[in-house]
């Protein structure tokens, strides 16, 4: 029976995994300076030989990654628990994991399995390095809408973390402000009887509620609906100025939203449907439907026209194709785009500005109001649901595309 040859990397010197390891603690000890100058220095110095002394360490004494992550772990944590507090000890706990296990990953040569052997040195520096840059561009991007999950759950009436939250105060946490949500607004939120009437008519979060999903349904029907008819049009070839047509029908994604909602003001003024609900609905409608367009055209791409012309010569009428043949084919695409519209009208606030009242306003145009007249951390609370559902409703438009990949013989990879 013959073996299977396997790549053995070979391991780099240790003063290779101990640079990468100072390396490492020398940009968290700059950034735990937290902007004091004449701290900065100290601090990456002291951080980096801490680190490059664990690497050492690990790299000499522990038999396993899962040792060296366990040994550095509490190395740094004890330390940090003693001068500081549990808080800032966990952080530093977290990154004594992560040393263990890149100086186990780095000393073993395991860096390089994932490249070819004949890849040199400074294209596997620039393979990683790539990757690291990507991933603070990804961690900067999404650092702001991280620091809003704990901050929702403050029990102060403040935008920042308290002395309590950073210590794991249990006494420091409250879900006092998802509760507002409900309360904001009622006549008498702690009364029995009638609760579910005064909730429903008077409070001002579950009012703007009701107008976002009353608002982003219709919008989203009326926005896929003509998206759809408008992406089949356009993906005919003896379709005449498709391209022109086709960048009128997307300019809503282009042109400036502040210019848009002063247009659409003017003319539903005269027309006499602004500040109505019928205004705003067609004016989110006319936002979200270049996102039909663009996911229905994607999606008719793979479509093969032949079936339709089969479907045709057996005797089926154009609305019979549509609905049996040529809609089951394309649903996971127009599905998609009905969440991208549903999204931008649920997330929309610069048109709610100028078209809508009191009547319409919609959750940004409550949140945006609550900015400016009273600063309360209730907006926290609904920006975390908010963002809980755009995860979910982008998790949809994800295995919908996958679906449709696989029905149209894409293998995933």
């Amino acid at each position: 029976m013959e073996k299977s040859f396997r790549y053995i990397p070979p391991k780099p010197p240790i003063w290779f995994t101990v640079f990468w390891a100072g390396s490492l603690g020398l940009l968290l000890g700059f950034l735990t300076a937290r902007g004091q100058h004449d701290l900065m220095l100290p601090y990456a110095i002291v951080a980096a030989i801490t680190f490059s002394f664990l690497a050492f360490l690990s790299i000499k004494f522990a038999a396993s990654k899962i040792m060296a992550a366990a040994f550095c772990a509490v190395a740094l944590f004890l330390p940090a628990l003693f001068y500081t507090g549990v808080a800032y000890a966990l952080g530093v706990a977290i990154f004594g994991w992560i040393l263990g296990l890149m100086s186990h990953w780095l000393s073993s040569g395991s860096y390089r399995l994932n490249q070819p052997p004949y890849a040199t040195s400074n294209e596997v520096l620039w393979f990683y390095s790539f990757r690291f840059i990507c991933g603070l561009i990804f961690l900067f991007l999404i650092a702001p809408i991280l620091i809003v999950f704990p901050l929702s759950f403050n029990k102060e009436p403040y935008f920042s973390f308290t002395q309590g939250m950073l210590a794991f105060d249990p006494n420091a946490f409250s879900i006092r402000w998802y509760i507002d949500i409900l309360h904001n607004g009622m006549i008498d939120p702690l009364a029995v009887a009638g609760w579910w009437t005064d909730l429903w008519a008077n409070s001002q979060w579950i009012r703007s509620i009701k107008n976002s999903f009353i608002i982003g349904i219709f919008a989203t029907l009326l926005a896929t609906g003509l998206g759809t008819l408008a992406a089949i049009g356009l993906s005919r070839s003896e379709m005449p100025f498709r391209r022109p047509i086709m960048a009128l029908l997307i300019s809503p994604m282009i042109v400036p939203l502040v210019i848009i909602a002063s247009g659409m003001f003017f003319f539903f003024s005269d027309i006499g449907i602004a500040k109505t609900y019928i205004g705003v609905i067609i004016a989110h409608a006319i936002l979200g439907t270049p996102y039909v367009i663009i996911t229905v055209t994607a999606t008719l791409v793979g479509f093969d026209e032949s079936l339709t012309r089969a479907a045709a010569s057996l005797g089926a009428n154009p609305f019979r194709t549509f609905f049996k043949v040529q809609m089951p084919l394309i649903l996971p695409g127009v599905v998609s785009g009905a969440l991208f519209a549903f999204i931008t009208s649920f997330d929309e606030v610069v048109v709610v500005l100028q078209l809508a009242d009191v009547r319409q306003r919609t959750i940004p145009r409550q949140m945006f109001s609550g900015i400016r007249e009273q600063i309360s951390p209730t907006i926290l609370a609904v920006a975390t649901i908010l963002v809980i559902l755009s995860i979910l409703l982008l998790t949809i438009v994800e295995l919908l595309r996958r679906r449709s990949e696989r029905l149209r013989g894409i293998s995933q990879t």
